[in-house]
């Protein structure tokens, strides 16, 4: 039993050090990343048998298309094969469950979330040479094609539904105040690779911890720091879960680091006193 735990120890070690080496890259596969994040929960996914199954799709629609097509002919091509052929859609049924967030399983249940299918769309447009990048949009997830005369916005959750600015303001105005609304332009800015995987991985830590799951959310919040590492409020977040699953020298290390790095947070105060009952518990079992 002791060698099984050490060789799962080993295999974590290795996914967390592919990722971080992926993450360096100036150009990386949003896929590539999000299957080696689905490994967390499902060890027996392997990038190298799922990627050319994209590849494959990209091939098809490819094949659809004619040779000068532009791209918004490739567009309908892709939206009808993703949407309707394939049957990819949004899981408006039952948003938060955690599998919407894993490739592999948007992959066999045809169900995704704004980002996921995103992700699905943008790995298959680019191959067919599509300008497309994805926009962290406030409260959904969106991608972005650009064009010669402009740019078009679309909604995979939607079926690659165009969006028009009105529409786009109309989203804004539940999740951000009236006059921030107008600032449209500000939120369609393209979300970098890394950006794009912090907000899938932000996404599963808030499920998981919603739903009291601390040893999942602590897997996913492993991989943060590697992505944003100048975010310092992941440390805490960590340290903090890291204290609930009674981890309480790793969770002291996290808090040290974070009030090192952000001294005059407004919460400092609420931490040192964390790290006085973390430091009581670490003694208590010595």
């Amino acid at each position: 039993m002791r060698g099984a735990v050490v060789y799962r120890i080993d295999v974590v070690n290795a996914n967390l050090e592919y990722f971080a080496e992926l993450l360096t890259r100036d150009h990386f596969s949003l896929a590539r990343a999000c299957f080696l994040i689905a490994q967390d929960e499902y060890p027996e996914v392997e990038p190298e048998s799922w990627m050319p199954r994209l590849m494959h799709m990209a091939e098809v629609v490819r094949s659809r298309c004619p040779a000068d097509a532009f791209a918004e002919q490739k567009v309908v091509a892709l939206n009808h094969y993703l949407f309707q052929e394939l049957g990819l859609r949004g899981n408006t049924e039952d948003y938060y469950d955690p599998r919407n967030s894993y490739l592999n399983e948007v992959l066999e249940r045809k169900l995704g979330i704004p980002i996921t299918l995103s992700i699905i769309y943008i790995e298959i447009g680019r191959q067919l040479g599509l300008r497309l990048h994805g926009l962290s949009f406030p409260g959904h997830f969106l991608v972005k094609l650009k064009l010669n005369r402009g740019n078009l916005i679309l909604d995979p959750f939607a079926g690659g539904e165009p969006q028009s600015e009105r529409d786009l303001r109309a989203r804004l105005k539940p999740v951000l105040r009236d006059s921030a609304a107008d600032r449209l332009e500000h939120y369609l800015a393209p979300a970098s690779s890394r950006d794009i995987i912090a907000r899938l991985l932000r996404n599963l830590k808030r499920i998981y911890l919603e739903r009291g799951q601390y040893d999942k959310a602590l897997t996913v919040m492993q991989r943060m720091p590697l992505v944003v590492p100048e975010s310092a409020e992941e440390l805490r977040d960590r340290g903090l879960i890291y204290a609930e699953l009674d981890c309480f020298r790793a969770a002291q290390g996290d808090l040290e680091n974070y009030l090192r790095r952000r001294p005059d947070a407004p919460d400092a105060m609420e931490m040192h006193a964390k790290l006085v009952e973390l430091k009581s518990a670490s003694a208590r079992l010595n």
